[in-house]
């Protein structure tokens, strides 16, 4: 039964995935838009630690060669709800957003290997901006409103084999696809009909990550482990169109397309370089563990998109450094189910690699980082399930340079289902 309803569930998420808007930053207005670090609830309580950390029970997006660990059947499912703050030199509103964060499967293969296959979000584009310039009067005199939506998401399949008894290799492969659209329409004082700029693209595109775990005990049964991956070089191409017509408007605001100018087509490409992590940790099965993780990236390079008509961003190298872990005071206690609960919690820094700017010169471009604590907890269930929670406040860029600040609190709630292995007969049925 549990199966059927896992089936279930992944045909809805593919649709809902596709329909459902998971961002309301202004800073997702640059390339494809607001990208995500793939993680599930566990890790993004961890401060998104997972690349050197493998469990027999737990999903892991950052490295597949800890799927060689697994050891049962999970089913996970991921919620996020953004509670977003945005702040300006001048102004600040609020916004909240509920979205799908992930759902996938993970099962062993034999004692020695194990395959995942999913779906998430990579990248939401959500936004609404309005910028008015003003005559020497105090009036405005033109008004531009910038809004998009859509995003990328991505289908996934990873696979890890133990290759000797405390050294694990993995390989992942996806598929990214999604639909982002871009507008910009221009009112001028005196002038009746307004313009706008659409842009509608469609991103399609592969990539490739291989990873590698090594886990040694040492004395009073602590556990070192160390992991890496590479996520290979790949594009994401873009293809569409782009429109420039005028438009005008009711008095209630709807929008009424008139004359087309002009209709060009879209034939561009969103270049990812290499992106390395590495990780280190130490701990106790079912007791703790902490561990401390880097990642980097070259700069990424955009062509074909809207926003690189106007100058407004560029990239440069971007780099994580989060540091996490968790505490489990008795797995198996029966006096107090409070002792049963895992206790997580992380902290990450994070140089974007985007860089904008605000000031309009094309030359003062400012670096857009972001800052995170994270906290957490997982309910025990029956027959090792978990609910999962984790908190995060955070904080990305600054107001200085006529830029924006984000304040953000995320709450994530994921529910990991465990059941036996699909793949070894039972002896008695």
């Amino acid at each position: 039964m549990i199966r059927n309803i896992v089936v279930i569930i992944l045909l809805f998420t593919s649709v809902t995935f596709t329909a459902q808007r998971t961002s309301s930053s202004p800073y997702s207005y640059f390339g494809i838009g607001d990208q995500f670090n793939t993680a599930t609830v566990e890790q993004s309580a961890m401060g998104g630690i997972g690349v050197a950390f493998s469990h027999y029970k737990y999903l892991n997006f950052t490295n597949p060669a800890a799927y060689a660990n697994l050891r049962y059947t999970t089913y996970g499912f991921g919620v996020l709800n953004n509670d977003l703050t945005i702040k300006s030199a001048s102004t600040e509103q609020n916004s909240i957003s509920t979205s799908l964060s992930y759902v996938a499967l993970a099962f062993p293969l034999g004692e020695n290997a194990g395959f995942s296959f999913g779906m998430q979000p990579i990248s939401s584009v959500g936004y609404s901006l309005s910028n008015a310039i003003l005559d020497v009067d105090g009036n405005t005199s033109e008004i531009s409103l910038y809004e998009g939506r859509g995003g990328v998401n991505r289908f996934y399949g990873s696979f890890g084999i133990k290759v000797f008894k405390e050294f694990s290799l993995g390989i992942e492969a996806d598929f990214s696809f999604g639909n982002v659209e871009n507008s910009i329409i221009n009112q001028r004082g005196e002038v009746a009909l307004a313009t706008k700029y659409e842009e509608i693209n469609n991103v399609r595109g592969g990539s490739v990550k291989l990873g590698a775990q090594y886990q040694k005990e040492l004395k009073n049964k602590l556990i070192l482990n160390a992991g890496a991956t590479v996520k290979l070089g790949n594009d994401l191409n873009v293809t569409g169109n782009d429109y420039l017509y005028s438009v005008t408007f009711s008095g209630i605001g709807s929008e009424f397309p008139r004359d087309t100018i002009s209709a060009t087509e879209i034939d561009g490409k969103f270049n990812l370089p290499l992106k390395s992590t590495f990780g280190a940790g130490i701990g106790k099965l079912d007791k703790w563990y902490a561990g401390l993780e880097y990642e980097s990236q070259d700069a990424i390079s955009t062509t074909g998109l809207l926003a690189n008509t106007n100058g407004a961003f560029r990239y440069g190298k971007s780099n994580r450094v989060a540091l996490g872990g968790f505490y489990l005071p008795k797995v198996n206690s029966i006096s107090s189910y409070w002792q049963r609960v895992t206790y997580r919690a992380g902290v990450r820094m994070e140089n974007t690699g985007l860089l904008v700017d605000g000031v309009g010169n094309s030359a003062n471009f400012t670096e857009i980082n972001d800052f995170g604590i994270s906290f957490g907890l997982g309910l025990p269930l029956k027959r090792l399930s978990t609910i999962n929670m984790g908190l995060e406040f955070g904080k990305r860029g600054t107001i200085e340079n006529n830029l924006i600040e984000e304040n953000y609190f995320n709450f994530r709630l994921s529910l990991s289902l465990t059941d036996t292995n699909w793949f070894i007969k039972r002896k008695i049925d």
